[in-house]
């Protein structure tokens, strides 16, 4: 987790006070984070902003029917 060292102004309470939506919301930025830095090493591949896209439009199409 460089990336997140390197960031110094990230203070996070102690997650036993944290309330479940802001935990799941820890929990996804770590694992976002972890993501990063797997790219960083070049051990996997990230989608680009158009991937990103297609793809919530994808969802939204089938969440619609």
């Amino acid at each position: 987790m460089e990336v997140v060292r390197n960031i110094r102004f990230v203070k996070v309470r102690k997650e036993d006070k944290l309330t479940p939506s802001q935990r799941e919301f820890v929990n996804d930025l770590k694992h976002s984070l972890e993501q990063v830095e797997l790219h960083l090493q070049g051990k996997i591949q990230l989608q680009d902003a158009h991937e990103f896209l297609d793809e919530l439009e994808r969802e939204e199409a089938i969440a619609s029917k």
